[in-house]
């Protein structure tokens, strides 16, 4: 972790008051900008999905996959986060998707102001959905709304299945868990995909668990149908109200919901 941005603010334990007062503000004044974000996203009927993941699990060969499947129903664009090269963005704009790549340097994670600048680089008016592919972290991100309306995590069959337990804020966060490279699964034998999602439910999060292979296209198709269906939800909130300031994401403690506060 950071310690000085603020991503370790959510344990306090240890820390002095004037160390804990610092964080709170540093997570404040994002949580602000990633209202402006969500208000930029609103205001262009834009969807705006949080890729999360250990590195590794397979966040850019997804995207590739949701490209080619998708791109004849939608506009898409992907904010890439990474501590250093452009590698996956080439990937993403070698598919004909304009990706903006933010180099972190040191900071493990995204935050609201680097999606804000990044958001000016891209044609909100003429996307559909944009995914920002977190840098790849199972802690820190999961501290920072970057005003997005869902949250996806990857969890591969790689990892193990005890992730969820071991890593819960960034779990707890999740709109949906992605089972990834689920091909392998069989080879390694040691990845039960119902003890993952067994330890989904324990966080008290009841979205859905699904078991995908982004590169072999194994049910590649329940990804897509979900995310589908969760344009429309979005889009429908949009219509009704621009929603700059609402968003169901928690920083500390996220209760899984299909609406779109």
């Amino acid at each position: 972790m950071c310690e000085a941005c603020g991503c370790s603010a959510s344990d306090v334990a240890g820390k002095d008051a004037e160390t804990v007062a610092v964080l709170h503000r540093l997570l404040d004044a994002n949580d602000q900008t990633a209202a402006h974000n969500r208000a930029h996203f609103n205001s262009h009927r834009v969807v705006a999905v949080n890729l999360m993941s250990a590195p590794g699990a397979g966040k850019t060969a997804l995207l590739e996959a949701t490209i080619d499947a998708l791109k004849d129903e939608f506009h898409m664009a992907v904010i890439e986060g990474d501590l250093e090269t452009d590698n996956d963005a080439r990937r993403i704009r070698a598919r004909g998707v304009p990706a903006i790549q933010i180099t972190t340097g040191n900071a493990c994670h995204l935050d609201a102001r680097m999606v804000h600048d990044a958001l000016h680089e891209l044609p909100l008016f003429d996307l559909d959905i944009v995914f920002i592919e977190n840098v790849g972290n199972l802690v820190c991100p999961a501290s920072f709304d970057l005003g997005q309306h869902r949250n996806v995590v990857l969890l591969s069959a790689t990892e193990g299945d005890d992730k969820p337990a071991k890593y819960p804020v960034m779990f707890r966060t999740a709109d949906l868990v992605l089972l990834s490279k689920m091909d392998l699964a069989e080879v390694l034998g040691d990845f039960d995909a119902a003890r993952a999602e067994q330890a989904v439910r324990e966080l008290a999060n009841a979205a859905p668990v699904l078991s995908i292979s982004a590169r072999k296209a194994v049910k590649l198709e329940i990804w897509t149908g979900w995310l589908r269906g969760e344009v429309t939800t979005i889009r429908a909130a949009q219509a009704v109200t621009p929603l700059a300031q609402g968003n169901h994401y928690h920083r500390h403690e996220h209760h899984h919901s299909p609406a779109v506060a």
